[in-house]
């Protein structure tokens, strides 16, 4: 336990170190001197504001991905399994389409997430029980419908319109508007704290439902509230900064690797990776091509797969 302290410890130091740099570095360098006497305020203001997006952003998909993994006790399990990616997507393609301005862009996102969640839930339902089969088929079903709906929207839209759009769906980072960013903060707070809340049950329903059962836990009950709990995260996310794929798959296994299955302490651990990683990568995002800037959703696809790739060497060995 108290390695495991340590090694938290560590991460949070260390997502420190990756605040400071994320807020100093960019296109124009912001120096020590600078940060200290106030100069760049408003360049410092938008640098703060699109850390803490990525900050809510990383740790929100991390811990929805050890969620869903335990839940579904599938290792490829990940945030946007239920469907809310692409109902997020199909909601901004509308509204775009139909001329709504930006403002509206990020309520019609969540609400077409949410409706993407319901519909699955309703598919994936058994006598009053959520089968994991049945909810992984259910979401991929509803995936593919919504895709193939967005994809013939995308073909028939203008090319102003399909502009705009290509940057959200491979996930953007420049979201400056401090109440979208602190509402979604909150919802990824208020979902932290509800997980942890259930990181014993997690346990043992990771073990299998059975199990758990014996050990008197609701399972049924605690999968719907999870299922829920973790949907509205995805939503509110997506709505945000659009789809940034591989970091609730990548981030749980490295913190499982470094902290082990207990989810009183890999949800935290998986939390502050994610937190420190989606900052890193937008960092990268900003900083590689100057002025070019490249959606963030490309950096965590190069940079997850061939971590992914090494987690599961490293666990092949052990």
């Amino acid at each position: 336990m108290i390695k495991q302290r340590k090694y938290i410890f560590g991460l949070f130091i260390f997502l420190i170190l990756i605040i400071f740099l994320g807020i100093s570095k960019g296109s124009a360098a912001i120096s020590l001197n600078g940060l200290l006497h106030g100069e760049y305020r408003e360049i410092l203001l938008l640098r703060m504001l699109r850390v803490l997006a990525a900050m809510a952003v990383g740790c929100g998909l991390s811990i929805c991905g050890v969620t869903l993994q335990a839940l579904l006790r599938n290792p490829l399990a990940e945030p946007y399994l239920l469907g809310t990616s692409s109902g997020a997507g199909l909601g901004a393609i509308v509204a775009l389409l139909c001329g709504l301005s930006s403002i509206f862009l990020p309520l019609a996102a969540f609400l077409a997430a949410v409706l993407s969640m319901f519909l699955v839930y309703f598919l994936a339902r058994e006598n009053n029980r959520i089968p994991a089969t049945s909810l992984i088929l259910s979401g991929v079903i509803v995936s593919i419908l919504l895709s193939g709906l967005m994809v013939v929207l995308i073909s028939t839209s203008p090319n102003e319109a399909l502009r705009g759009l290509s940057w959200w769906l491979w996930g953007s980072l420049q979201v400056y508007d401090p109440v979208l960013i602190f509402i979604a903060s909150f919802v990824v707070l208020i979902g932290f704290f509800i997980i942890g809340f259930f990181a014993q049950d997690l346990n043992a329903i990771s073990l299998g439902e059975e199990e758990a059962i014996h050990l008197g836990i609701q399972t049924e009950g605690v999968k719907k509230i999870l299922f829920f709990v973790v949907s509205f995260i995805v939503a509110s996310l997506v709505s945000l900064c659009g789809i940034i794929g591989f970091v609730g798959l990548i981030i749980p296994h490295a913190a499982r690797f470094i902290v082990g299955p207990n989810h009183k302490v890999l949800i935290p651990t998986a939390g502050l990776m994610g937190a420190a990683f989606m900052v890193l990568c937008d960092l990268l995002s900003r900083t590689l091509f100057v002025p070019v800037e490249i959606p963030v959703g490309v950096i965590t696809a190069v940079v997850g797969a061939p971590v992914f790739i090494i987690v599961l060497k490293n666990r092949q060995k052990i």
